[in-house]
């Protein structure tokens, strides 16, 4: 896989996202559990975090939900499939992420089934 640092360069931490999401932290933490976000540890000191391309208009990227679902089922561990999420695929062609921030998730969704199984 490919380093995480190189792949995602703008992280947010739970404080921040929830700034954004005008939510109280609790939520976010929420969003997280409930597969809507992925976080993981980083930084100095270490922290959860968030990918801000997770985000879209101040919202979690539509259809994100249903593709960690799919990952996770298959045995991806968070930072597996942010690697893979942010990773560009010269048959989608571009990044999956991409492809779901403009609410495309049909060949995401079954490639991401196709890894899952």
């Amino acid at each position: 896989m490919n380093d995480i640092d190189t792949l995602i360069t703008d992280w947010l931490t739970l404080p921040d996202v929830a700034e954004r999401l005008d939510l109280e932290v609790s939520k976010v933490r929420r969003l997280i559990e409930d597969g809507h976000l992925v976080a993981v540890r980083r930084g100095h000191p270490v922290v959860r975090m968030i990918p801000a391309e997770l985000l879209v208009n101040d919202a979690p990227v539509p259809h994100l939900t249903g593709t960690i679902t799919v990952l996770r089922d298959g045995g991806f561990s968070d930072l597996e499939l942010l690697e893979w999420l942010f990773t560009a695929d010269d048959t989608l062609p571009g990044r999956p992420i991409d492809h779901l921030r403009r609410g495309q998730r049909g060949e995401v969704r079954r490639r991401a089934l196709a890894l899952a199984l």
